[in-house]
């Protein structure tokens, strides 16, 4: 096998290298413990695991490596740079295949890139943001030029989402304004309280216009708030993913509290024939309806869900085709 120097280490392709580049956890751990110094191998780039762990955005693997002593006690494997004077910094702040990450591609993509550059980030030096490359660029300098595109591409998505929710949003508190103005059955003329105002459908009619009343107009200043706000990069760490999922939880609420209004009202106004031989059936089938274009979407809703609450990105792996 032919071997070349780097900083005084051999340089090939050795299997935690490989193990490392594809995320073998057990492989790299079991290594580790046998050969606690293969953590200082390098590949033909000058990249030991460390660099490779972050550059193939192997996130459950880095994370593992940063737990481990020998890590702790090998400071200088952790802030290696490669030949090109590549950082861990340097690397993640490059733009990957982002469909690797576990979320969507059309989902904030770029929720993904900020918190993997800030998670690297934190687990280095603090002066390591500020040291440039062969190339005298810094990891913020590399971050910004490569994912300018991808920023553009978010930026043009969650317009479209936002206007189209946005237009959802004003729809359903229209509705559900002028159902809280129209009392089903009329109301007593001598009293003036709602004929049907101590029917169970009357409360759930009452209750729910109220509900997406309210959450129709959270759920617009929501959105509003997102197309008027400019997205910086940093915006896509905390801001625009909470923001977001705010404002779609917000307006499922109000659609589903729409429904619930339009049936309770629409129950009160049927005799109890119609009401358990044509009402019921066609309410089961719609809430079936429903249910199923729900469960179709849930992947993607605690997609990003997951994506706010975990401070390590997660990432997803392709079998090969056969």
């Amino acid at each position: 096998m032919v071997f070349y120097l780097f900083g005084g280490f051999p340089r090939r392709s050795t299997p935690i290298l490989i193990a490392v580049s594809n995320g073998i956890v057990e492989m790299a751990e079991k290594t580790l413990q046998d050969l606690p110094m293969t953590i200082h191998d390098r590949d033909s780039t000058g990249k030991n695991i460390v660099l490779l762990a972050v550059e193939n955005r192997q996130s459950h693997l880095y994370d593992f490596l940063l737990k481990r002593s020998h890590l702790r006690d090998e400071d200088l494997a952790l802030h290696a740079v490669d030949e090109d004077g590549n950082s861990a910094l340097h690397l993640a702040a490059e733009l990957k295949n982002y469909e690797s990450w576990l979320i969507p591609s059309s989902t904030l993509p770029m929720h993904w890139e900020v918190k993997w550059y800030e998670y690297v980030k934190k687990s280095l030096r603090p002066n390591v943001s500020a040291s440039p490359n062969e190339i005298q660029k810094t990891p913020d300098q590399i971050f910004t030029e490569t994912h300018k595109e991808l920023l553009e591409k978010t930026k043009e998505w969650l317009n479209s989402t936002c206007n189209s929710c946005s237009f959802i949003a004003a729809l359903i508190a229209t509705v559900a304004f002028a159902s809280s103005a129209t009392v089903p059955g009329g109301v007593d003329q001598d009293t003036g309280k709602p004929i049907f105002q101590h029917h169970l459908a009357f409360r759930f009619f009452a209750i729910s216009a109220l509900v997406a009343l309210c959450s129709s107009f959270i759920s617009l200043l929501v959105f509003f708030a997102l197309l008027t706000s400019k997205c910086q990069y940093k915006d896509f760490s905390k801001k625009v993913p909470r923001n977001l999922l705010f404002g779609l939880t917000s307006l499922f609420i109000s659609m589903v509290a729409m429904l619930i209004c339009f049936i309770s009202g629409h129950f009160l106004m049927l005799d109890n024939q119609l009401k358990y031989y044509a009402a019921v059936p066609v309410y089961a089938v719609t809430f079936l309806v429903i249910t199923f274009i729900s469960l179709q979407q849930l992947p993607s809703f605690f997609a990003l869900v997951r994506a706010k609450f975990h401070n390590v990105p997660e990432r997803i792996y392709k079998e090969d085709p056969l």
